[in-house]
Protein backbone atom coordinates (compact mmCIF):
# COMPACT_ATOMS: atom_id res chain seq x y z
CA UNK A 1 0.00 0.00 0.00
CA UNK A 2 1.10 3.68 -0.90
CA UNK A 3 0.88 6.26 1.76
CA UNK A 4 -0.06 9.53 1.13
CA UNK A 5 3.22 11.27 1.03
CA UNK A 6 4.25 11.68 -2.92
CA UNK A 7 7.91 12.60 -2.76
CA UNK A 8 9.39 11.51 -6.29
CA UNK A 9 12.05 9.60 -7.44
CA UNK A 10 14.82 11.19 -5.96
CA UNK A 11 16.12 8.23 -4.14
CA UNK A 12 15.79 6.13 -7.12
CA UNK A 13 17.37 8.95 -9.21
CA UNK A 14 20.70 9.21 -7.14
CA UNK A 15 21.18 5.42 -6.92
CA UNK A 16 20.15 4.03 -4.11
CA UNK A 17 18.01 2.54 -5.51
CA UNK A 18 18.60 0.98 -8.73
CA UNK A 19 16.09 0.75 -12.24
CA UNK A 20 14.51 -3.00 -11.88
CA UNK A 21 15.51 -5.14 -14.56
CA UNK A 22 12.86 -5.65 -17.32
CA UNK A 23 14.49 -8.81 -18.55
CA UNK A 24 13.09 -12.16 -15.98
CA UNK A 25 17.21 -13.86 -15.53
CA UNK A 26 17.80 -17.88 -15.48
CA UNK A 27 16.45 -19.64 -12.50
CA UNK A 28 18.77 -19.44 -9.11
CA UNK A 29 21.16 -22.49 -8.92
CA UNK A 30 20.16 -24.84 -6.24
CA UNK A 31 23.29 -24.94 -5.02
CA UNK A 32 23.68 -21.60 -4.61
CA UNK A 33 20.79 -21.15 -2.67
CA UNK A 34 21.98 -23.99 -0.17
CA UNK A 35 25.05 -22.10 0.55
CA UNK A 36 22.58 -18.89 0.46
CA UNK A 37 20.26 -20.84 3.04
CA UNK A 38 23.56 -21.32 5.90
CA UNK A 39 23.89 -16.99 5.43
CA UNK A 40 19.67 -16.11 5.42
CA UNK A 41 19.57 -15.78 9.13
CA UNK A 42 23.02 -14.25 10.18
CA UNK A 43 21.91 -11.56 7.29
CA UNK A 44 18.51 -10.80 8.16
CA UNK A 45 19.63 -10.14 11.94
CA UNK A 46 22.45 -7.58 10.59
CA UNK A 47 19.90 -5.94 8.10
CA UNK A 48 17.36 -5.97 11.17
CA UNK A 49 19.83 -4.74 13.74
CA UNK A 50 20.53 -2.00 11.21
CA UNK A 51 17.51 -0.71 9.96
CA UNK A 52 15.74 1.99 11.84
CA UNK A 53 12.26 3.25 11.35
CA UNK A 54 12.60 7.20 9.72
CA UNK A 55 9.69 8.64 11.88
CA UNK A 56 7.99 6.36 14.60
CA UNK A 57 9.06 2.94 15.76
CA UNK A 58 8.67 -0.98 15.11
CA UNK A 59 5.10 -2.08 15.72
CA UNK A 60 6.12 -5.66 15.62
CA UNK A 61 6.28 -8.91 13.81
CA UNK A 62 3.81 -11.15 12.07
CA UNK A 63 4.00 -14.62 11.34
CA UNK A 64 2.20 -16.71 8.11
CA UNK A 65 2.01 -19.67 6.59
CA UNK A 66 1.74 -20.22 3.00
CA UNK A 67 3.22 -22.67 0.84
CA UNK A 68 4.49 -24.29 3.29
CA UNK A 69 6.69 -22.24 4.44
CA UNK A 70 6.78 -19.62 7.78
CA UNK A 71 6.89 -15.79 6.53
CA UNK A 72 8.10 -13.62 9.30
CA UNK A 73 6.65 -10.02 8.11
CA UNK A 74 8.71 -6.99 10.12
CA UNK A 75 5.99 -4.19 10.18
CA UNK A 76 6.59 -0.38 11.45
CA UNK A 77 4.14 2.48 11.80
CA UNK A 78 6.64 4.39 9.33
CA UNK A 79 3.96 4.93 6.89
CA UNK A 80 0.54 3.09 5.72
CA UNK A 81 3.17 0.80 3.82
CA UNK A 82 4.76 -0.75 6.19
CA UNK A 83 1.30 -2.57 7.70
CA UNK A 84 0.36 -5.65 6.75
CA UNK A 85 -3.84 -4.79 5.17
CA UNK A 86 -6.85 -7.55 5.32
CA UNK A 87 -6.64 -7.44 1.33
CA UNK A 88 -2.81 -8.82 1.32
CA UNK A 89 -3.80 -11.63 3.31
CA UNK A 90 -6.78 -12.36 1.42
CA UNK A 91 -4.98 -12.12 -1.82
CA UNK A 92 -1.98 -14.81 -0.52
CA UNK A 93 -4.51 -17.20 0.47
CA UNK A 94 -6.13 -16.70 -2.85
CA UNK A 95 -2.99 -17.29 -5.14
CA UNK A 96 -2.02 -20.63 -2.58
CA UNK A 97 -5.65 -22.07 -3.16
CA UNK A 98 -6.25 -21.51 -6.68
CA UNK A 99 -2.31 -22.58 -7.94
CA UNK A 100 -3.90 -24.31 -11.00
CA UNK A 101 -6.03 -21.20 -12.31
CA UNK A 102 -3.19 -18.36 -11.54
CA UNK A 103 -0.28 -20.52 -12.32
CA UNK A 104 2.97 -18.11 -11.42
CA UNK A 105 5.66 -20.93 -12.21
CA UNK A 106 7.84 -18.16 -14.24
CA UNK A 107 6.20 -15.64 -14.79
CA UNK A 108 6.81 -12.03 -14.56
CA UNK A 109 5.06 -10.39 -11.78
CA UNK A 110 4.83 -6.75 -10.97
CA UNK A 111 2.97 -5.41 -7.32
CA UNK A 112 2.24 -2.43 -7.28
CA UNK A 113 2.21 -0.70 -3.47
CA UNK A 114 3.74 -3.75 -2.20
CA UNK A 115 4.19 -2.38 1.47
CA UNK A 116 5.45 -5.07 3.68
CA UNK A 117 5.94 -7.75 1.28
CA UNK A 118 4.01 -10.36 1.95
CA UNK A 119 2.11 -10.89 -1.50
CA UNK A 120 5.06 -10.60 -3.35
CA UNK A 121 7.13 -12.91 -1.25
CA UNK A 122 4.46 -15.57 -1.50
CA UNK A 123 4.55 -15.24 -5.53
CA UNK A 124 8.15 -15.53 -4.81
CA UNK A 125 7.97 -18.74 -3.26
CA UNK A 126 5.07 -20.05 -6.30
CA UNK A 127 7.93 -19.64 -8.50
CA UNK A 128 7.09 -16.05 -10.33
CA UNK A 129 9.96 -13.90 -10.73
CA UNK A 130 9.22 -10.53 -9.01
CA UNK A 131 9.34 -7.13 -8.97
CA UNK A 132 7.83 -5.39 -5.92
CA UNK A 133 7.03 -1.51 -5.88
CA UNK A 134 6.31 1.48 -3.09
CA UNK A 135 7.59 4.36 -2.49
CA UNK A 136 11.06 5.49 -1.68
CA UNK A 137 10.39 5.95 1.97
CA UNK A 138 8.84 2.29 1.71
CA UNK A 139 11.77 0.87 0.50
CA UNK A 140 13.75 0.01 3.50
CA UNK A 141 11.22 -2.34 5.46
CA UNK A 142 10.02 -3.53 2.31
CA UNK A 143 13.64 -4.99 0.81
CA UNK A 144 14.28 -6.42 4.17
CA UNK A 145 11.10 -8.22 4.29
CA UNK A 146 11.75 -9.88 0.67
CA UNK A 147 15.45 -10.43 1.41
CA UNK A 148 14.58 -12.14 5.12
CA UNK A 149 11.99 -14.55 3.58
CA UNK A 150 13.05 -15.39 -0.31
CA UNK A 151 16.54 -16.15 -0.22
CA UNK A 152 17.35 -19.42 -0.99
CA UNK A 153 13.72 -20.38 -1.48
CA UNK A 154 12.68 -19.15 -4.01
CA UNK A 155 13.27 -20.28 -8.30
CA UNK A 156 14.14 -15.88 -8.63
CA UNK A 157 15.37 -13.84 -6.61
CA UNK A 158 12.62 -10.87 -6.13
CA UNK A 159 13.90 -7.20 -6.90
CA UNK A 160 12.19 -3.77 -5.27
CA UNK A 161 11.75 -1.11 -7.15
CA UNK A 162 10.52 2.82 -6.38
CA UNK A 163 7.56 3.68 -8.25
CA UNK A 164 5.26 6.83 -7.92
CA UNK A 165 1.83 6.52 -9.69
CA UNK A 166 0.98 8.33 -12.06
CA UNK A 167 2.09 9.70 -15.51
CA UNK A 168 5.90 9.03 -14.81
CA UNK A 169 5.69 5.83 -15.09
CA UNK A 170 5.56 6.17 -18.92
CA UNK A 171 9.17 7.71 -18.44
CA UNK A 172 10.53 5.27 -15.81
CA UNK A 173 9.09 1.77 -16.73
CA UNK A 174 8.86 2.37 -20.61
CA UNK A 175 6.09 -0.35 -21.92
CA UNK A 176 8.62 -1.40 -24.56
CA UNK A 177 11.02 -3.15 -22.18
CA UNK A 178 8.88 -3.64 -18.95
CA UNK A 179 5.92 -5.95 -19.55
CA UNK A 180 4.38 -8.45 -16.96
CA UNK A 181 2.24 -11.51 -16.94
CA UNK A 182 0.54 -10.41 -13.56
CA UNK A 183 0.14 -7.19 -11.74
CA UNK A 184 -0.96 -7.02 -8.08
CA UNK A 185 -2.76 -4.73 -6.25
CA UNK A 186 -3.42 -5.20 -2.60
CA UNK A 187 -5.27 -2.82 -0.82
CA UNK A 188 -3.96 -0.06 -2.70
CA UNK A 189 -7.61 1.88 -2.79
CA UNK A 190 -8.61 4.05 0.40
CA UNK A 191 -9.08 7.41 1.59
CA UNK A 192 -6.20 9.23 -0.07
CA UNK A 193 -6.10 11.84 -3.21
CA UNK A 194 -4.14 9.66 -5.47
CA UNK A 195 -6.78 7.22 -7.12
CA UNK A 196 -6.59 8.39 -10.37
CA UNK A 197 -2.74 8.18 -10.34
CA UNK A 198 -3.81 4.65 -9.28
CA UNK A 199 -5.38 4.36 -12.13
CA UNK A 200 -3.61 5.45 -14.58
CA UNK A 201 -0.69 3.12 -13.61
CA UNK A 202 -2.93 0.34 -13.71
CA UNK A 203 -4.17 0.78 -17.51
CA UNK A 204 -0.68 1.49 -18.08
CA UNK A 205 0.84 -2.24 -16.52
CA UNK A 206 -2.52 -3.91 -17.61
CA UNK A 207 -1.69 -4.69 -21.47
CA UNK A 208 -3.31 -7.15 -23.31
CA UNK A 209 -1.52 -10.58 -22.31
CA UNK A 210 -1.34 -9.31 -18.65
CA UNK A 211 -3.75 -10.15 -15.77
CA UNK A 212 -4.19 -7.89 -12.91
CA UNK A 213 -5.68 -9.17 -9.35
CA UNK A 214 -6.52 -6.81 -7.44
CA UNK A 215 -7.56 -7.54 -3.40
CA UNK A 216 -9.31 -4.58 -1.63
CA UNK A 217 -11.29 -3.99 1.58
CA UNK A 218 -14.33 -1.67 1.04
CA UNK A 219 -13.60 1.23 3.42
CA UNK A 220 -15.46 4.52 1.78
CA UNK A 221 -17.59 5.54 -0.44
CA UNK A 222 -14.69 6.76 -2.47
CA UNK A 223 -13.51 2.82 -2.61
CA UNK A 224 -17.02 1.99 -4.17
CA UNK A 225 -16.78 4.72 -6.50
CA UNK A 226 -12.96 3.64 -7.83
CA UNK A 227 -14.48 -0.22 -8.13
CA UNK A 228 -17.09 1.54 -10.03
CA UNK A 229 -14.53 3.42 -12.72
CA UNK A 230 -12.57 -0.01 -12.33
CA UNK A 231 -14.85 -1.68 -14.29
CA UNK A 232 -15.13 0.98 -16.76
CA UNK A 233 -11.93 0.81 -18.01
CA UNK A 234 -10.78 -2.91 -17.75
CA UNK A 235 -12.87 -6.91 -18.50
CA UNK A 236 -13.55 -7.40 -14.38
CA UNK A 237 -14.37 -10.73 -12.66
CA UNK A 238 -15.15 -11.02 -9.01
CA UNK A 239 -13.05 -14.15 -8.31
CA UNK A 240 -13.71 -13.89 -4.22
CA UNK A 241 -15.20 -12.12 -1.78
CA UNK A 242 -14.90 -12.26 2.37
CA UNK A 243 -17.70 -10.64 3.95
CA UNK A 244 -16.37 -10.82 7.11
CA UNK A 245 -13.75 -8.88 6.30
CA UNK A 246 -15.59 -6.99 3.42
CA UNK A 247 -12.55 -7.74 1.25
CA UNK A 248 -13.53 -8.67 -2.54
CA UNK A 249 -11.08 -10.08 -4.67
CA UNK A 250 -10.63 -8.68 -8.68
CA UNK A 251 -9.53 -10.13 -11.94
CA UNK A 252 -8.84 -7.64 -14.80
CA UNK A 253 -7.52 -7.19 -18.18
CA UNK A 254 -7.34 -4.84 -20.60
CA UNK A 255 -10.25 -4.10 -23.06
CA UNK A 256 -10.07 -4.36 -26.68
CA UNK A 257 -10.40 -1.08 -28.87
CA UNK A 258 -14.11 -2.48 -29.48
CA UNK A 259 -14.66 -2.71 -26.11
CA UNK A 260 -13.45 0.82 -25.20
CA UNK A 261 -15.40 2.31 -28.27
CA UNK A 262 -19.05 0.54 -27.04
CA UNK A 263 -18.11 1.45 -23.15
CA UNK A 264 -17.37 5.34 -24.48
CA UNK A 265 -20.90 5.34 -26.22
CA UNK A 266 -22.63 3.82 -23.48
CA UNK A 267 -21.21 6.69 -21.15
CA UNK A 268 -22.43 8.85 -23.54
CA UNK A 269 -25.69 7.62 -23.37
CA UNK A 270 -26.16 7.80 -19.91
CA UNK A 271 -24.77 11.25 -19.38
CA UNK A 272 -27.68 12.19 -22.25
Amino acid sequence: MENEGRPGLNVQKKGIVKQPDPVKPPPNNSEEEDMDCKDMKKEALNRRNAWEPTVFYSLGNETFSFTGQEINIRESLDSFGAVIWPGAVALCKYLEKNREQVDLLDKAVLELGAGTGLVSIVASLLGAWVTATDLPDVLSNLNFNLSRNTRGRCRYTPQVAALVWGQDVKRDFPSSIYNYDYVFCADVVYHHNFLEDLMITMQYFCKPGTTLLWANKVRFQSDLCFIENFKKVFNVTLLDEIPQEDVRIYQATAMTSAQMREEKRDNKQHDV
